[in-house]
């Protein structure tokens, strides 16, 4: 198998043309060939200097914790300047018109992880859109799904309203695409797509998860170290929209749920009790050492896969957040913080994340777990 960097860097006429050209570089650290040589590395060998590097939501560099705002710097070793696309606000997600006259033509790069939350592929619309707009060309290098491109779980966004950077555009929670194919979608419906040109991903076995490449996992972002990180994650990651912690600080993010008044035995047995496939559950107890609960003991659970088919990972969390609602219901919240750039006036952030308010008013007026769930699955 190879990746759009891989097939570009092997394309002589490809490479030839962006000599020619005043090139842009969007890109992280899971941005690599097979070799693990970032696309940077790899385009400088080829003679190619871009002029102007974006870094995604946690960085250019990829060191910064989720929702942690990132500000521009230099790249030490071309002295190119580096550009966030992660700012302070709404509007810094997207390339600014100066910034783009410096260049004509945007390489991006990125991995997805097969989750309408996972920002990536919004940066990469966006991304898209500003450059259409200024005149400058995209070259998106596509990168394989790693939890397969063939399942798909939870319904698109049923409201404008809730649409978000954790859910620009309505398509479902786990999509079962390349981040290529969401954005070459959207290009069409938008009328854009001469100013995009995808790089497919050669010889993907779109059943297949990302053990089966032949080539290492690299993390994307700091809290998706493991292809078992990504399985889970279309689930785990509406936990951060309430006050358990979603194991950020510790080893196991997101396969870790729990808060400190959680009975993590009782919340065991009644997940398996509710017949979902495809997993375990095991009591755990575990430290945060930031973020939800730093410092403090946790009871809860770790989900772990033990057929990938089966699991429902929308599912699962939903009823793993409606049980562990019903074992405290006065110490149960929601997240009372904004949620990537929204408000809580505006929307809440179990309604960004499920396209939906129907989750939320299920899950607090006490459903039961097979109601909260039917909220947003089939």
């Amino acid at each position: 198998m190879r990746v759009g960097i891989d097939v570009l860097l092997a394309d002589p006429a490809r490479v030839s043309a962006l000599c020619s050209a005043r090139v842009g570089l969007l890109a992280h650290p899971a941005s690599v060939t097979r070799e693990l040589v970032h696309a940077l590395d790899g385009l400088l060998e080829l003679g190619v200097r871009p002029r102007l590097l974006y870094g995604p939501e946690h960085g250019y560099a990829g060191g910064a914790q989720d929702m942690a705002h990132v500000g521009d710097d230099r790249d030490p070793r071309t002295g190119a300047r580096v550009v966030s696309l992660y700012g302070e606000s709404f509007e810094r997600l997207s390339p600014r018109r100066d910034e783009l006259a410096d260049i004509d033509l945007l390489v991006v790069d990125l991995q997805d992880v097969g989750a309408r939350y996972y920002t990536f592929v919004w940066t990469a619309l966006l991304a898209l859109r500003a450059c259409a707009s200024a005149g400058v060309r995209v070259i998106l290098l596509d990168r394989p799904n790693p939890i397969d491109g063939v399942t798909v779980e939870g319904r698109p966004h049923e409201e404008l309203r809730l649409r978000s950077f954790v859910g620009l555009e309505p398509v479902p929670i786990r999509h079962g695409k390349t981040y290529g194919e969401i954005v070459v979608d959207r290009a069409r419906v938008e009328g854009i797509a001469d100013a995009l040109e995808v790089v497919p991903v050669e010889a993907w076995d779109r059943a297949r998860c990302s053990d089966a490449w032949d080539r290492p996992f690299v993390l994307p972002s700091p809290n998706m170290p493991t292809l078992d990180t990504a399985i889970v994650y279309p689930g785990g990651c509406l936990i951060e929209a309430t006050n358990l912690s979603e194991g950020r600080g510790t080893t196991r993010p997101f396969e870790l749920v729990g808060a400190p008044w959680i009975d993590g035995q009782r919340l065991a047995s009644e997940l398996h009790a509710t017949g979902l496939a495809g997993f375990r559950a095991r009591p755990a107890s575990f430290l945060p050492t930031f973020q939800k609960h730093a410092g403090r003991a946790c009871g809860g659970v770790q989900i772990h896969v033990v057929d990938r088919a089966a699991f429902r990972p929308v599912a699962t969390y939903l009823a793993l957040l409606a049980l562990s609602r019903a074992q405290e219901p006065s110490r149960f919240g929601l997240r009372t913080e904004p949620y990537e750039y929204v408000d809580p006036s505006d929307a809440e952030a179990l309604d960004l994340l499920c396209g939906t308010t129907a989750t939320r008013r299920a899950l607090m007026g006490g459903a039961t777990w097979r109601e909260v769930v039917a909220t947003v699955c089939d």
